[in-house]
């Protein structure tokens, strides 16, 4: 009988990283309102792309001259798919708040875990982790159509960024396929970053802070939910994106000084406990598989 731990440590070792990520990127976030004001949400996204790639190109230098047609299809399918979430996830909590955005977005892979789901068990969790969503989503609390239409779009783009990363990072090794990926969604938001250059040059610190949300979120934070992604699959990914809300609104509530309600308190719980079990439940079945 083979040893089931090595299985297990890999679901744990992914679901980790992926909490890495998705704290890395909600931060970023939190960091990056203040450009808005300047350069708006759709030239600020160009530009955490174009920072980003540079940043990863510089790293990982990927041979992208030996690249199959396999693996240019999966880039380009991450790049396209993350430029889109990640423009329309801007414009969202440009006008509603942080945790609000997130639950609501947070329904695109959401939609990924539900379609997985293997067990009544599963099932339950996946609706333990759906009564959390509703409770972060706080009707009333500052949400308006606007902005959970934009919510919505990113989170449409959040479920194929799921797979696409998945996809990325099992046919490419290190970080070259994410360096690949992020310089072609630049290039998608090219437009955007070109059009605020003016604002920029007369500003050099947004250009830092900029630079530093690029390095959090493009760099760090997609980095770890890569590496996160490459050790579980997609449905349960998505499960395990269900932290993101609560995460969300973590920061904030301590960076952003948005309210906190008994229900907000709830719906964290709900979704953290759901995706907890699910990563135990999902690394025990892996371990059981393989015996």
């Amino acid at each position: 009988m083979n040893d089931s731990r090595p299985n297990a440590g890999r679901g744990l070792a992914g679901a980790g990283f992926m909490l890495v990520g998705a704290t890395l990127i909600q931060w970023s976030a939190a960091i990056v309102l203040p450009a808005f004001a300047l350069l708006g949400p759709s030239a600020t996204s160009g530009w955490r792309f174009l920072l980003g790639a540079i940043v990863l190109v510089a790293l990982s230098r990927p041979k992208v001259a030996h690249y199959s047609a396999r693996q240019w299809r999966a880039a380009l399918a991450l790049g396209v798919t993350t430029a889109l979430m990640n423009q329309c996830f801007y414009q969202a909590i440009a006008r509603i708040p942080l945790g609000g955005a997130v639950a609501i977005e947070f329904l695109g892979p959401f939609s990924v875990a539900a379609l997985g789901k293997r067990t009544p068990r599963h099932l339950a969790l996946v609706l333990v982790a759906a009564a959390g969503v509703v409770a972060l989503s706080r009707p009333g609390g500052g949400l308006h159509l606007t902005g959970v239409l934009w919510a919505g779009g990113a989170g449409l783009f959040w479920a194929g960024y799921v797979f696409s990363s998945h996809r990325v990072g099992g046919t490419t090794a290190g970080f070259g396929g994410l360096a690949v990926s992020m310089s072609i969604a630049a290039l998608v938001t090219l437009p955007f970053s070109m059009g605020a250059w003016g604002p920029i040059a007369l500003d050099p610190a947004v250009l830092g802070r900029l630079a530093l949300v690029a390095t959090i979120a493009v760099v760090a934070g997609f980095g770890a939910e890569l590496s996160g992604l490459r050790r579980v699959r997609p449905h349960v990914a998505g499960v395990l994106m269900a932290a993101d809300p609560a995460v969300a609104f973590l920061v904030g509530w301590g960076l952003l000084g948005q309210r906190v309600t008994p229900l907000d308190l709830v719906g964290m719980g709900c979704v953290v406990l759901a995706g907890a079990l699910v990563t135990l439940d999902t690394a025990v079945g892996e371990g059981e598989l393989a015996q």
